[in-house]
């Protein structure tokens, strides 16, 4: 089973980057696609659907919040729309999808890199603290999915690096989101109180393995980089992820796609 996820920063524009072209080359199984910043309907209307493929997609109030959304070659059992959240399901951040064997969600975090302070909403909140809203919010969700018997996937863009080697010493330096103590302490229970997996790190440890690299960041991509994009899979699933990198060489948004190679049978 291989699963590809990447955020995709506009749907259209990255379909218009080539972004098909490279997936039908992909032989994946469940692609996971955040922040695709359009209607639902209009994906479907716009035929912005690879060939042998279905899409489920679930929008924000506001096409900005993102929109997140899953194409699979499985027809699955069953779609999950957001995750009981209110906020969080307002915006489009979480969708859902059951197959026989495995589940595997697509999530999004809110961003607060550069725009700490900047108050948002009618409750004057900042979007740092409407980021860590969600974490919590999902945090919670993710310690009764770590409970469950069910074994899952769950690709997200959490828009935090975890470690060190997983963000360039430009943000050891920078007191910006993406890479706070209390972030990374976040991820800390979330893989090391919960049990949580981070797939990618089960078979690659070395540095410099980044899917993000933000506008405003200089020099070469590969070294103004930080790894906010994860595949988030239940103990049960730990040994069978057999292969996976970032493919950093596209240009379709200023993420790099994450592909996992998984021994499960997803079934239909």
């Amino acid at each position: 089973m291989r699963v590809v996820s990447i955020s995709v920063n506009g749907l259209g524009q990255a379909v218009d980057k080539g972004f098909f072209d490279w997936l039908a080359r992909q032989d994946a199984d469940v692609v996971c696609v955040q922040d695709h910043r359009m209607r639902a309907y209009e994906i479907e209307d716009f035929g912005l659907t690879p060939e042998g493929y279905e899409g489920y997609f679930i929008d924000g109030e506001n096409n900005e919040d993102g929109g997140v959304g899953i194409y699979t070659r499985h027809f699955p059992k069953a779609i999950m729309y957001g995750f009981a959240n209110e906020q969080a399901d307002r915006e489009g951040r979480f969708i859902q999808a059951d197959f026989d064997k495995v589940s595997v969600a697509c999530v999004l975090a809110p961003s607060a890199l550069g725009v700490e302070d900047e108050v948002i909403g009618e409750n004057d909140q900042t979007a740092l603290d409407h980021k860590d809203d969600f974490m919590e919010a999902f945090g919670a969700h993710m310690q009764k999915t770590l409970r469950k018997r069910r074994q899952f996937i769950v690709a997200a863009n959490l828009q935090s690096a975890h470690h060190v080697t997983d963000a360039s010493s430009r943000y050891h330096k920078l007191d910006v989101s993406g890479f706070l103590p209390h972030e990374r302490a976040w991820l800390d229970r979330l893989f090391d109180e919960m049990g949580c997996v981070d797939a990618f790190r089960e078979i690659n440890k070395q540095s410099n393995q980044y899917t993000w690299w933000p506008e405003w960041a200089e020099g070469w991509r590969r070294h103004a980089g930080i790894r906010t994009d994860y595949q988030l899979v239940t103990p049960g699933i730990r040994k069978t992820v057999t292969d996976g990198w970032i493919d950093d060489s596209t240009r379709f948004s200023d993420h790099a796609p994450i592909i996992m190679d998984y021994d499960i049978e997803i079934g239909h």
